[in-house]
């Protein structure tokens, strides 16, 4: 029914749905199953809001590359209108209107951290990390974020279409999980207004020769593939995520929206190269712009796209 989730007008409301990844379900157990599914017209087009066909096209025209995905999911835990850990009461405390009862202290203790002071909603990441490796997603790490009450999971490394498939399912599973708690998972780029980091996406990526044992491989490959990103800034800023610009002021651990950069071990860069794949001369990138909302087939296939087809 495409009217009822506005993916088609109410005179020809039918979509057809085509399964394409299929997992374990978690939650109800065998034999029942999780079920990812293309969505097309009756004539057998895909609807606008089906990107991962154009994303699997992209991926099928160059195989050979086998491009790996690690995806840094990063989202905020609401409940009650505010991030767990902040203040849910109006009531003032004697020090003035501008203190407020309960309220973080500045970003610092938060990160990885541990204990009921700091870490706000661990359970709600620890039962997501665990469903997601029931339902065999390729979940491979979660950590405190630098904003009370945020909080990230790594899932990859992911060859080609497979991350989108994975990042998506991840993303269902924690919307279930947040059900159980009376939370909302958020992955509004810029939860909080002021000086609190933003949530992102960072994409890291590598292909077959870049990750190779030639400690050539960095010249010959990652940096020319990191200087075309350089020239579709703007294409890839566009379809990086909504209201990114909220995120990438140049502060908090972000680059400008307006200029590209990269450079080793810069976490205020566009693109990031690690200290090791410096050292060895192979390995990987991260490109850090893709905002916590983005879409992860029209990313990865982005990135993929301008590094590899282009």
């Amino acid at each position: 029914d495409g009217s009822s989730t506005g993916q088609a007008p109410g005179t020809d409301s039918e979509v057809i749905i085509e399964p394409c990844a299929i997992f374990p379900d978690p939650f109800r157990g065998a034999p029942h199953v999780l079920v990812m599914t293309d969505c097309y017209t009756p004539q057998g087009e895909a609807i606008p809001t089906n990107t991962r066909a154009p994303a699997k096209e992209a991926f099928d025209a160059a195989p050979e590359e086998e491009p790996w995905f690690g995806i840094e999911q990063e989202y905020t835990l609401f409940k009650n209108g505010v991030p767990l850990g902040w203040p849910t009461s109006s009531a003032r405390s004697f020090g003035g209107p501008t203190v407020q009862l309960g309220f973080p202290g500045p970003q610092g203790p938060y990160y990885c951290s541990a204990g009921a002071d700091v870490a706000f909603g661990r359970e709600i990441c620890e039962e997501h990390m665990m469903k997601s490796l029931e339902a065999g997603l390729n979940v491979s790490g979660i950590n405190a974020e630098v904003m009370p009450g945020q909080w990230e999971y790594q899932v990859g490394p992911c060859t080609g279409i497979e991350a989108g498939d994975h990042h998506w399912m991840s993303r269902y599973i924690l919307n279930r999980v947040c059900e159980k708690y009376g939370v909302v998972a958020s992955y509004d780029p810029k939860p909080v207004p002021g000086d609190w980091n933003g949530a992102g996406c960072h994409t890291n990526f590598s292909t077959k020769k870049m990750r190779e044992k030639n400690p050539k491989a960095l010249d010959t490959y990652i940096i020319p593939a990191i200087e075309k990103l350089a020239d579709k800034h703007a294409e890839h800023i566009a379809v990086y995520g909504a209201d990114n610009e909220k995120r990438l002021t140049g502060g908090h651990e972000t680059a400008s929206i307006d200029k590209f950069s990269y450079g080793v071990a810069n976490r205020g860069a566009s693109v990031r190269i690690g200290n090791q794949t410096k050292i060895d001369g192979y390995g990987y990138f991260e490109d850090r712009r893709p905002a916590s909302n983005m879409d992860p087939y029209l990313v990865t296939s982005k990135i993929f796209s301008t590094c590899c087809l282009e």
